[in-house]
């Protein structure tokens, strides 16, 4: 059925920033959420780009998925540079992208978060 792909996508989609703020740390001094959101770019870490990547496998996973209503084609992320990734979740999360589900997912990100998805996501084919 093609329902099953894109509830499991809203699931995961409402599901993750609860997750993810379970598993937050606080953090070790009050300047580093300044600090980090100052630097102009993080480093990525592949390994917890890999972990954070399975709810984008639920919608850009799918080989040839398309998107019932509205009707498009779900993009291919795989191996696509960290740069560009970096950029779309980056502007997603600021409203520069129009998309809900990729704005609710991105808002849940941190910068680190975006920088470990795409760190992981370049890396595939």
């Amino acid at each position: 059925m093609r329902s099953q792909p894109f509830a499991v996508c809203l699931a995961l989609a409402f599901a993750l920033p609860f997750g993810a703020a379970a598993q937050a740390e606080p953090p070790s001094e009050p300047s580093a959420p300044a600090a980090a959101a100052a630097s102009p770019q993080a480093a990525g870490n592949a390994e917890a780009g890999r972990t954070l990547a399975y709810t984008c496998q639920g919608c850009h996973g799918i080989t040839g998925y398309k998107n019932a209503y509205p009707s498009y084609r779900v993009p291919k992320i795989g191996g696509q540079s960290a740069q560009y990734l970096t950029q779309a979740l980056t502007e997603y999360r600021e409203g520069k992208r129009k998309h809900p589900t990729m704005q609710a997912q991105s808002m849940s990100f941190s910068a680190q978060d975006i920088a470990d998805l795409s760190a992981y996501l370049s890396t595939l084919k």
